[in-house]
Order: structure tokens, then sequence, then C-alpha cells
């Protein structure tokens, strides 16, 4: 089958528009770093674009009709995008799913220690990470500290220009026979990730005088107590902007793409989507890359609930009603796929994966070795999706996560798949997935983009 490169079909307007696109994107990714800075970038980008939080509209007591637009927010963590169609929701919805969360380093809730004339953070890895990988590279800490009294200190330090960065050690090279003789996952272990963060010492301290003055620092600067760590959520992630990549800046190359690249996306194309026939539905949650779980996750009852409540101010308050809407509806499962890597292409089955700049890619399934854990969406579901990329002129491809028996993974299409609605995987194709810099091509992005809205405006 020839595969299709997007590039060679776009004009100088297609191009302006891709430019602009993916110019939005890579300021996602600098200013959404963690799940709560994602959270406040979509809330205020929707409520200026006419987009009301659920709660007020229940508080007002008002019903909702066609063209009406509501988000719901849960835990500051994960959000739930309406725009209610024209036609009853019991007819079903047509829903785009991905992921906010991120592989990183969290920081443990007694985190901060000294030894060897050093001030650390021992820290906990969060989903699937090449440890070696977070090793020697500027890394910047965000996130919440909570204290008792309720007071929230929004934590960022490390991206500004004239930041501190922190970084995790590593064995100089001089010492490192025997480590290099150790396998790819033991040669750094997970509690060898400890962050230093100081090496100061504070004087006329008595014992652990650097760890002193970092908790001076903390005080001064940020009203932070060494027991507030408990109640905090703080994120290790890279320090530094995303960036074009290549001499024809045709990439982009940055922390956190899988899977903001599928979120920004698909909420651009909600806010594009005009007067849909079908009530259109955009889930953005958080903890898929630790498995979907938790009250913010995608197996918890927040959408159910939402969508419940959304039917109920559509008129339609029973259950029965909502267990059709649900079944009736259709899912992209949006998470990014691997992208074919010619300096291991031995990983990959060519006729059956993802290239960069090949569009947005179509996995029937996902799961490991026979398919296990995985959604399989039927061929009819396939051949609606085909017609709707087609008249759209949307490029997209097909592909499967590497070669038969080797990996995979899994995304959240097999949690909305128990609705009995139809669903399949989709998504943008990632170069580097899990590293600490993932590198995608602004033409699978721009096709993605395409390729949503396309589908959210289906029939």
């Amino acid at each position: 089958m020839e595969r299709k490169n997007a590039w060679e079909k776009y004009s100088k307007k297609d191009l302006k528009a891709l430019d602009k696109l993916a110019e939005g994107y890579k300021a996602f990714l600098d200013n959404g770093k963690t799940e709560r800075e994602c959270i406040n970038i979509i809330v205020n980008e929707m409520e200026e674009n006419g987009y009301v939080e659920l709660s007020k509209v229940i508080k007002a007591g008002r019903k909702l009709k066609a063209g009406d637009k509501v988000y719901t927010v849960n835990m500051q963590k994960a959000i739930i995008l309406f725009q209610i169609g024209t036609a009853p929701i019991t007819e079903g919805m047509n829903i785009l799913g991905a992921h906010i969360d991120s592989p990183r380093l969290d920081l443990k809730q007694n985190p901060l220690y000294e030894d060897g004339g050093f001030a650390l953070m021992d820290t906990h890895y969060y989903g699937g990470i090449k440890k070696y990988q977070w090793v020697t590279i500027p890394l910047a800490i965000h996130g919440v500290v909570v204290k008792k009294d309720g007071m929230t200190v929004i934590v960022n330090i490390g991206d500004a220009e004239d930041d501190p960065v922190f970084f995790v050690s590593d064995l100089l090279v001089h010492l490192s026979q025997e480590q290099l003789e150790k396998k790819a996952n033991k040669v750094i272990e997970g509690e060898q990730l400890d962050i230093i963060v100081g090496n100061k010492p504070l004087k006329d301290e008595e014992k652990d005088k650097v760890k002193a003055g970092i908790l001076k620092i903390l005080k001064d600067e940020y009203d932070i107590e060494e027991e507030d760590f408990v109640s905090a959520e703080l994120e290790i992630v890279p320090a530094g902007k995303a960036k074009d990549a290549g001499f024809d800046r045709s990439m982009v190359m940055g922390y956190g793409q899988d899977d903001r690249v599928c979120s920004y996306s698909s909420y651009i194309a909600m806010l594009e989507c005009q007067a849909p026939k079908r009530t259109s539905c955009c889930i953005l949650v958080d903890k898929e890359e630790i498995g979907s779980v938790g009250a913010t996750g995608m197996q918890s009852r927040f959408f159910e609930n939402s969508v419940a409540e959304i039917m109920a101010l559509c008129g339609y308050e029973d259950n029965l009603s909502l267990r059709r809407a649900l079944a009736n509806s259709r899912m992209l499962s949006s998470d990014v796929s691997s992208a074919f890597d010619p300096s291991f292409a031995g990983s990959f089955d060519k006729k059956n994966v993802a290239y960069l700049g090949g569009g947005m890619v179509f996995n029937k399934f996902t799961g490991s070795r026979g398919k296990s854990g995985s959604n399989d969406a039927n061929a009819e579901y396939l051949g609606f999706i085909r017609k709707v990329m087609d008249d759209a002129d949307v490029t997209f491809q097909t592909a499967e996560l590497g070669k038969v028996d080797l990996g995979g993974g899994g995304t959240i299409a097999y949690i909305l798949s128990l609705y009995g609605m139809n669903v399949i995987d989709c998504g943008v194709p990632v170069l580097n997935m899990h590293a600490p810099h993932e590198v995608t091509s602004k033409a699978d992005l721009y096709e993605a983009k395409k390729g949503y809205l396309a589908f959210l405006q289906a029939e």
C-alpha cells in the first residue's frame, strides 16, 4: 500500500495555518508541563471562546440547548468539554479522549536530605521511563504545595530565564567500568534518581548545614516549611522550551508530547467545531501513564457522572437514556503511536508502522503480544472512519506498536468501550516516546487536528 506524505500536498495557505498551529502547540508544551498547568490553560481558552462551567449552569437552574458549550473540571487534573448538538443526545455523542499526564519524576513526601556536602531531594519516577535518560539534564520543579490552612503555593522553578535548574548526577566515565557492564535497566536505579538542589552551607548551623540553607531559601522565597512537603504535589520535569527540530523546522522537540500533542489538537478541534449535529465531547484525563486509575483517571466515574448531569440539563433524567446515549456514542481514543526510527529499524514492521509526516495514525488495536489488554475496533467502524477522513482530505496512516511479541502498550480506549460504543485508537506518531525530549512532525499535528474536527462534525 502506497504511503502518502502530508507535506507534499500543502499550499501556502496550508503551511501558514500549520505554522500557526505549531506555534500555539509549542507554547502549550512550554506552559503546560503538569496536569494542573494544562487545565489552567485550557479553561482560560475555553472561557474566552464561550464555554461555561457546568456547575454554574446547574446553579443557575437553566437547561441546555443546541449550541451551548460547557466544561467541567475534576480536581484540577482532568477536564471534559461538551458542545450540545442539534440531534437528541440519546442518539450518541462524538467523543475525543486523550490524556494530559506524562512520564516524569515526583518528589516524595519527605524528600529533602543532605549527603556528602549536597542537599538532595528524593524522587519516585512516574510512568514508564528509561531511568538513565534522566541524569545530567537540566530539570525544573513544577507543582503545588498546600499548607495546613488551605493556602496553595504554586511552584514553578527552572524554566524562567534567570531561574536555577536542578539535576540528577551520573558517575564519571573514568570510574564507570563496572557501571557500564550492567543491563540498561540497572545502570541507574530508581533510588538513584534524586535531584541535587544545593551545595552551599548555612553559617552558624551545627549539622546538615546545606539542607538548612535550602530550607531557609524555601521559607524566605516561597513560605514553604519542610513539613509542607507532606501535602505537596511537585513534579520534576525537563527544563527548557519546546523547539523546532531539523534544518527545515519540520518537527517539534520537547517534553510531554505523549500525550499533550493529542490533547492540544483535540481541544483546538473542539474550539473550531461549529453547530455539530451530534453532541461533541472532549475528555482530557490524568493517570493514563500509570493505568488510568484514581479519581482523576479514566477509570473513575467522572465521565459517566458528567454525562448524566449534561443529559439531565437536556431533559433526560432516567438511567436508560444515559445508557442509550453512551452506547450510541463513538470515540477516537487519542494517544501517540510509535514512529519508525531508522536507527532501530529491527524493532518495527515497516509495513505496519507510523512514519513522521505520514499524517495522523489509526491503531485498530494496541495491547501486547496476542493483543492482550487491547480494544480491537471492528471493521465497520474503520470503514466509517476512512470515509470521514477521506471526505475531509485528512492524510492518515495505520500502524501497530512495534513488532509482534516485542512489547506493546495501552490507552484509555478499552475503558470507554465498556459502554458498548465504537472506539478506535488514533493519534500522532512520536519519536523518542517517553524520553525527556520527544519529537513529532508539525504535519502530523496539523492532520490530527483536521481529523478530529472532521470526526466531531460527522453525522
